[in-house]
């Protein structure tokens, strides 16, 4: 999708399609599910649809109710003899900056637990870049052995999030 606003008296619409086509292959190499451009009085926003998108991020809270009795159950040490190493390799990663959110909206259950099983394209968690909710999900179908992050936890792009086995 592209836009341009301002110049509210004007009929027509001039669009760079050429930059259109390069955001387009930038959100599918980063994993974005929408990007915007501003130069002066153009504004280009390209999306992509599929993905739950919510307008506001979730209000952040004290803590977890699954995290209630101070353990971290939502994080698990690397499992003995499952041939995970510490540099965590195999796991899903961070397609981008932001933060990351296990549970759909606050008190909600969190999408996905250690021990779960999951299929391919199934959301595990949510990424916020830029007041946009970005669902992560499975590349493949599998076991959830570990979730290396916790909930409202900054993330850099990279970043390992989820170990499926």
């Amino acid at each position: 999708m592209a836009e341009r606003k301002g110049n509210a008296g004007k009929t027509g619409m001039n669009v760079d399609t050429s930059l259109v086509r390069e955001l387009a292959e930038m959100l599918s190499d980063t994993g974005l599910t929408e990007i915007e451009v501003e130069d002066g009085e153009r504004k280009i926003r390209v999306s992509r649809g599929g993905g739950v998108a919510m307008a506001a991020a979730p209000a952040p809270i004290a803590a977890p109710a699954s995290n209630a009795s101070g353990s971290a159950p939502t994080t698990a040490p690397t499992p003995e003899g499952t041939g995970i190493g510490a540099d965590h390799g195999d796991a899903l990663k961070s397609p981008m900056v932001g933060t990351v959110y296990l549970a759909p909206e606050p008190g909600a259950d969190d999408f996905i637990g250690v021990g779960d099983s999951v299929k391919e394209g199934q959301t595990l968690l949510i990424v916020e870049a830029m007041k946009v909710m970005n669902p992560i999900t499975a590349d493949k179908s599998g076991t959830i052995k570990a979730i290396l992050v916790e909930n409202a936890q900054p993330v850099e792009f990279g970043q390992p999030l989820v170990v499926i086995g």
